[in-house]
């Protein structure tokens, strides 16, 4: 039964009490100097237990009590708490919890440390008297003798006793620490909720920030490809020609490079995207990348763009980018059409292309991840979508979207 008493948890557990101790004494000695001793005794204990009070509430006070407490008791309690939050809310009753939690570490500390300091005392005393002839030991007003030799073997139990008092007393703290720590210091609902929110804000924006690359360097491998094959038919005829496709390849590449790192990055660091994100306003260089990629583009307009809210405007942007790398992907790049219409409360968007009709139809080759990512798109922001074969016989893919530029009331 010792041995395992005397571990590494013990030992983690002893730890955490003394430090409870060390800790509380400003607060004892702040309490006992606002409480002088010329006071009547009714008066000082009233004293004496305000400004504990108040002192435990100024620990208590500070965020990174919270946070300290919490590390302290993982560290040594192997409590396995969450990192603390501190939604607006319960900001004061986390403070009050973490104060409250003080006090309780701070006197169960401090009893742990006196128990547990006096067992290991008394137990090296009876060994020392024995082993030095025997003799009296006079304690609290109890005096014992020790005998000599053999007669004096209890003293051995008895200092087993008080070590393993040390040890119980110790493990004993610890567990009421324990419970008390993730009763004060874990998560209220409120928080739990926070949690939950957070966890899934997150989840959305990895989902966003994975459909803006999957758009951006498909859309720029697809330029990039029909460029380099543009450049190499042209390299003899029109050397010029052939620079321009070139440049244009080094452009896009450098753009989806940009939008590579700051991917990455936010995923990395877990922050929120701080880079200005691409709206309708950009529709100009990527229609200019698509012509330099060799495609006939004719673009139509109509009603106030700027007027379109950023949050249809950001995702229009990647609609419009997705439509675009589709035609210069899958049809002919003779004849592309886009068109963008911002009139009666919607926006409208529709880029038809030439296909080959001599080409079968086949709905998992022609319905990817990009299509899927635009239905996403349009659906959150309640819209409707289609896409598919148009004309008899089926020359033309048609991408249609119309979403709503105001909230629904």
């Amino acid at each position: 039964m010792i041995r395992p008493l005397f571990s590494r948890a013990m030992y983690r557990g002893w730890t955490y009490a003394l430090l409870g101790a060390a800790m509380s004494l400003l607060p004892l000695v702040v309490a006992l100097l606002a409480a002088p001793s010329q006071w009547p005794a009714v008066l000082r204990a009233l004293g004496f237990g305000l400004v504990l009070c108040a002192v435990l509430v100024a620990m208590g006070a500070p965020r990174a009590a919270r946070r300290g407490c919490v590390r302290l008791a993982n560290g040594l309690l192997g409590t396995g708490l969450p990192a603390p939050l501190e939604p607006s809310t319960s900001l004061w009753v986390n403070r009050l919890r973490t104060s409250a939690y003080l006090a309780a570490h701070l006197a169960v500390g401090g009893a742990v440390t006196a128990v547990a300091c006096l067992s290991v005392f008394a137990a090296v005393v009876f060994l020392l008297v024995w082993c030095s002839g025997g003799g009296p030991v006079a304690s609290f007003g109890w005096t014992i003798h020790v005998e000599h030799g053999w007669q004096g073997l209890w003293t051995a139990v008895v200092c087993t006793g008080c070590l393993a008092l040390a040890g119980y007393v110790t493990v004993g703290g610890a567990a009421a620490l324990r419970l008390l720590a993730a009763f004060l210091l874990g998560h209220r609902p409120t928080e739990r909720l926070a949690a939950v929110e957070e966890q899934r804000d997150l989840l959305a924006q990895r989902n966003r920030l994975a459909q803006e690359l999957h758009d951006s360097i498909g859309h720029t491998l697809t330029a990039s490809t029909i460029q380099a094959a543009v450049a190499g038919e042209l390299m003899d005829s029109d050397p010029e020609a052939a620079r321009r496709a070139l440049s244009s390849i080094e452009e896009t590449s450098r753009a989806a490079m940009d939008d590579l790192d700051h991917v990455l990055g936010v995923l990395r660091e877990g922050r929120s995207p701080t880079a200005p994100q691409h709206t309708l306003a950009d529709l100009g260089p990527l229609t200019e990348r698509v012509r330099q990629a060799g495609a006939g583009l004719r673009v139509e307009t109509a009603g106030n763009l700027a007027q379109v809210p950023a949050t249809v405007s950001r995702e229009t942007y990647r609609i419009v980018q997705e439509g675009l790398t589709n035609a210069l992907r899958h049809g002919e790049t003779a004849g592309i059409s886009l068109r963008i219409a911002a009139r009666d409360g919607w926006l409208e968007v529709e880029i038809i292309n030439r296909v080959d009709a001599a080409v079968p139809f086949r709905p998992g080759r022609e319905r990817g991840h990009g299509l899927t990512g635009v239905a996403e798109r349009v659906r959150l922001l309640r819209g409707e979508v289609s896409a598919g074969r148009t004309g008899e016989p089926a020359t033309h893919w048609r991408l249609a979207a119309r979403i709503p530029l105001r909230s629904s009331p």
